[in-house]
């Protein structure tokens, strides 16, 4: 379900993303998980990602208009100050924050995937209102003379950064409602911030409800390397013993020998993605995951055994410069 937007592709999960779901069900694994709970299990994780994208945008929405109720209820007193009077519209009146809330495809996905966590929690609402207009990127905003679409951009994209990412109450909120979501924030915080940079007044209507896949490959990708990496896990497994004699079983941490047989699977299985890219990815998902000379020890096995993979000229992977 690939999305175009004005000379612009995004997509919200890469492979290394994918990756590492797939790594995280198979290490969660119960001993009575059948393959379709598992199944499930990645596509939860998959998709709940994408909530947390959304759970975000609205609370964006959520603050512009909490600044719309204020300026309301400022204009119903009976003694009015100056500020009443001839308010500051600037906030109100972002281009991209209206963009958002006025944002039809946007309303849709609110409502198709249920976002509606702030009317029960509005609390973290108020907490990051008043944290923005108590700030001094707030307050120069509001006092500075330029007023332009670039600039209101720039803005919000720094409310995100500076306010809205860094908030331990906020990420604790996230935690406790997903614990996907603790690996996912991240991600998403990177992505939005990109997305705003790319944002621009020819942008279209479903520009802030990309893909959560690149496409249909991608999309199946995870789902085939976690089958595939079940069927034959005995016979990656002996292969990973057989090159790590000098190694007690049990010292070898769980995480990294599940990266070894989705790696193993990799080259056995998808002859299209090229060994060394294989390899990259899941030493680095091992940096991220596993233990600090975990990397080391994947790349050494990795590179032992897939010199015995060409010696067998076993090696599944056709096409030029995937060898």
């Amino acid at each position: 379900m690939a999305v175009w937007f004005t000379k612009f592709f995004i997509s919200m999960l890469n492979r290394r993303h994918i990756r590492a779901k797939v790594m995280q069900v198979l290490y969660a694994q119960k001993s009575n998980a059948t393959e379709a709970d598992l199944t499930s299990q990645l596509n939860d994780s998959m998709q709940n990602m994408y909530n947390l994208y959304l759970l975000i945008l609205s609370l964006l929405i959520k603050l512009r208009q909490r600044a719309v109720d204020h300026q309301k209820k400022s204009q119903k007193k009976y003694l009015k100050t100056e500020a009443d009077i001839n308010p500051n519209m600037r906030f109100i009146d972002n281009a991209l924050l209206v963009n958002l809330d006025e944002n039809k495809a946007l309303k849709s996905k609110f409502n198709a995937h249920k976002i509606d966590h702030w009317q029960l929690d509005g609390e973290y609402v108020e907490l990051i209102y008043k944290g923005l207009i108590q700030s001094d990127l707030y307050k120069s905003y509001m006092r500075s003379p330029e007023k332009s679409f670039n600039s209101d951009v720039t803005l919000t994209t720094e409310i995100f950064k500076q306010i809205i990412a860094p908030n331990k109450k906020l990420y604790d909120y996230f935690q406790d409602k997903s614990i996907t979501w603790i690996d996912d924030f991240p991600v998403v915080n990177t992505f939005i911030v990109k997305l705003f940079k790319k944002f621009s007044s020819n942008s279209k209507t479903n520009f802030f409800t990309p893909s959560l896949f690149k496409d249909e490959t991608d999309e199946n990708f995870g789902f085939e390397l976690m089958k595939v990496t079940l069927e034959n896990c005995e016979i990656y497994n002996s292969k990973i013993i057989s090159k790590t004699k000098n190694w007690d079983e049990e010292r070898i941490a769980k995480i990294d020998f599940i990266l070894l047989q989705m790696a193993l699977c990799e080259f056995q299985e998808f002859p299209s993605i090229p060994i060394k890219v294989t390899i990259n990815e899941y030493i680095e998902i091992a940096k991220e995951y596993s233990t600090p000379k975990s990397n080391v020890f994947i790349n050494g096995v990795l590179d032992n055994i897939v010199k015995e993979y060409k010696e067998e000229k076993s090696l599944n992977k056709k096409g030029r410069g995937l060898m």
